[in-house]
């Protein structure tokens, strides 16, 4: 009863996600762009970037704002409204608008892209662009309400929220005693002390948001590996495929294995001797001394292939010479192609220079 309980139990976890994903599975994943990456990371750095652009490039956007609100007094007062004049003039602001927003778009662009290749590395796909018919099930989206992901991005929408309030209260408080003595200074050192106050509290805000997003990379790292998981099965699955199908492996292997069969039997006509067993085994021996520096095997078998053997030989008049243990060894020790063992040239050669004689006496009756 034990060893039935203990057996259940196997099957029970066998399928059962425990195993890291394999390189396979891994690159599969990043195909269909399911990669392990926070969309945090690139607005945290995004805001914190444009707002350095603020700050850096502070005279620039001052004088290209003031020439972009002046120019309407200073020099299109009198202008005539017609069409013509409406349209040059809508085409004249569009492109002072996209000189004045031009540094804020390219480190948008830079920033969002950088961050992006740091997370993930260069990954282009379009599977994330197909569409996906199951997202509008209600049933699966009235599910995906209550489930954990959906509670971990209410927790993370939480903190984000109160790290904000908190940062932003904390600004507002600490400069409580300034505000009450903007009422006595020039309408120009209220906007000053209004942008400085803006740009020093957006800095705050997308610093600690930065540092959130880290957590939220971590967290999705987690996430992601988790989902990958593999169970020991499926490990076998794609082990097995990736090998492909044995039936048609078997079939591949029978067709090269018959293939190399029939050029070895090719190759015995060309033999000088086959040494045999006599029955068992047959060896098939080539030498040509200009050419190799010690007798090779053209081919060799076992029972039926060593009979075959033997006929081919007797077909083409290739000397077969008996020598059980020296066939035997040239079986055991060698492969078609190779020269024979070293400790073997010698009674090889005894039955080599044994067939040239008689090839010799045959020759000289003819």
């Amino acid at each position: 009863m034990s060893a039935l309980r203990h057996r259940l139990d196997l099957q029970l976890f066998a399928g059962e996600k425990t195993e890291r994903a394999t390189p396979k599975k891994r690159q599969d994943a990043r195909k269909k762009g399911q990669v392990a990456k926070s969309q945090e990371i690139p607005g945290s750095l995004i805001l914190l970037g444009s707002l350095c652009i603020f700050m850096v490039m502070g005279p620039f956007f001052r004088e290209r704002i003031l020439l972009l609100f002046g120019d309407i007094f200073l020099h299109r007062i009198n202008m005539a409204v017609t069409d013509q004049n409406v349209l040059q003039l809508f085409y004249h602001y569009a492109f002072q608008i996209m000189i004045l927003l031009s540094p804020i778009w390219i480190t948008v662009i830079v920033i969002a892209f950088a961050a992006n290749i740091a997370q993930v590395g260069w990954l282009m796909t379009l599977n994330s662009l197909k569409p996906n018919l199951g997202m509008l099930n209600p049933i699966s989206g009235a599910k995906n309400l209550f489930n954990m992901r959906s509670v971990i991005e209410l927790c993370k929408s939480a903190i984000k929220l109160t790290v904000i309030g908190l940062i932003v209260y904390w600004a507002l408080w600490s400069k409580k005693n300034q505000f009450l003595e903007l009422a006595h200074v020039p309408i120009e050192s209220i906007f000053a002390f209004v942008a400085r106050l803006i740009l020093q509290t957006g800095m705050l805000v997308a610093a600690c948001l930065f540092v959130l997003s880290i957590g939220d990379f971590l967290y999705n790292k987690f996430e992601y590996e988790k989902k990958l998981k593999m169970s020991k099965q499926d490990i076998k699955d794609e082990h097995k495929n990736a090998e492909g199908d044995p039936l048609i492996k078997s079939k591949i292997k029978e067709k090269q294995r018959r293939m190399a069969l029939m050029r070895m039997m090719q190759e015995v006509p060309k033999a000088d001797v086959v040494i045999t067993n006599p029955t068992h085994f047959a060896v098939a021996l080539r030498y040509d001394g200009t050419r190799m520096d010690a007798p090779v095997v053209v081919a060799k078998g076992q029972d039926y292939l060593a009979l075959r053997i033997r006929e081919i030989a007797r077909k083409h008049d290739v000397a077969i010479m008996e020598n059980k243990p020296l066939a035997r060894a040239l079986y055991d020790r060698s492969e078609v192609g190779d020269m024979i063992p070293a400790d073997l040239f010698q009674a090889v050669a005894e039955v080599l220079a044994y067939v040239y004689r008689l090839k010799g006496r045959h020759s000289r009756r003819a």
